[in-house]
C-alpha cells in the first residue's frame, strides 16, 4: 500500500509559520500522524514518510508520501486551510511498466562526498553540488540507479534553500546556529528502464534530506 496526503497550509497560522522556517519542526509534525516506530529504525523509515512543500502566490501545499495511512486529526484546527486529502496511490504505481514514459516533479539536495586528500577515501562529509551541470550530471546517475531514464529536465529557479532553526541539539549544533540544506527543484519527462527498480523509487525516494522535504518523485501521465 502507498498512501498520498495533500495538505493545504494556512499562511496566517503562526505555528504553520515556524515550520515552514525549521524544516526539523514540520518533519515532526508529519510523523505525528503515524504512530510510534519500533526502537530499532527511524518513525521515517518505518512509515516510509516522503514529503515535499509546494508554494504558489503565497499559499503553501505540503505532499506527503507514506506506506501506513496517515491520521491528520491531530494538526489544530487553524493549521488547515481545508481537510487533508489523502488517497492510495500504490494500485497506479503497480501498473507501470517498461517503457512508461512519465512526466516527473522531484525537489532535491544534490550533494557530493569529499574525498579526504591523504587515503583517497570519501571522509563521509556532504557537500552541496551548486552548478547547473552538477546538479543535473548528480540526477542522471540517480536515475541510472533507480530504472529510469530522463528525457527532458529543466531546474526550476529560485527554489528556497531548506533550514533547520535554532536549537536543534540532536541534529549536533549549537544554540543559535542554522543549518541550510541546497534545494533544487527538477521538472521534466522520463522513461522507465526497470519497472520494478523505478517502482522501489517511487517508494523510497531519491537522494539524501529526505527527513527534509527532499527525494519525493512525483509522476503524473505524459502530456
Amino acid at each position: 500500500m502507498l498512501y498520498l496526503s495533500r495538505l493545504s497550509l494556512n499562511p496566517r497560522s503562526r505555528q504553520v509559520q515556524r515550520h515552514l522556517a525549521d524544516c526539523q519542526r514540520l518533519h515532526e509534525c508529519l510523523l505525528d500522524a503515524f504512530g510510534d516506530a519500533p526502537d530499532s529504525v527511524s518513525a521515517r523509515t518505518h512509515f516510509g514518510v516522503l514529503y515535499r512543500v509546494e508554494t504558489d502566490r503565497g499559499r503553501s501545499t505540503v505532499l506527503v508520501q507514506s506506506v501506513t495511512r496517515p491520521d491528520w486529526s491531530h494538526l489544530p484546527a487553524t493549521y488547515l486551510l481545508r481537510d487533508a486529502e489523502s488517497k492510495e496511490i500504490g494500485e497506479a504505481y503497480q501498473a507501470i511498466g517498461q517503457g512508461t514514459r512519465l512526466a516527473f516533479r522531484l525537489r532535491a539536495n544534490p550533494t557530493k562526498r569529499l574525498m579526504n586528500a591523504d587515503t583517497s577515501e570519501t571522509s563521509g562529509k556532504r557537500v552541496d553540488l551548486r552548478r547547473p551541470e552538477e546538479q543535473l550530471g548528480w540526477l542522471e546517475r540517480k536515475a541510472d540507479a533507480g530504472g529510469f531514464r530522463i528525457l527532458s529536465t529543466r531546474i526550476a529557479p529560485a527554489v528556497p534553500n531548506v533550514r533547520i532553526g535554532q536549537d536543534n541539539k540532536q541534529l549536533g549544533h549549537k544554540r543559535g546556529q542554522k543549518l541550510t540544506f541546497g534545494s533544487v527543484l527538477f521538472e521534466g519527462a522520463l522513461e522507465v528502464i526497470d519497472a520494478p527498480g523505478f517502482r522501489a523509487t517511487l517508494r523510497d525516494g531519491v537522494g539524501s534530506g529526505k527527513a527534509y522535504g527532499f527525494g519525493l518523485l512525483s509522476v503524473a501521465p505524459l502530456r
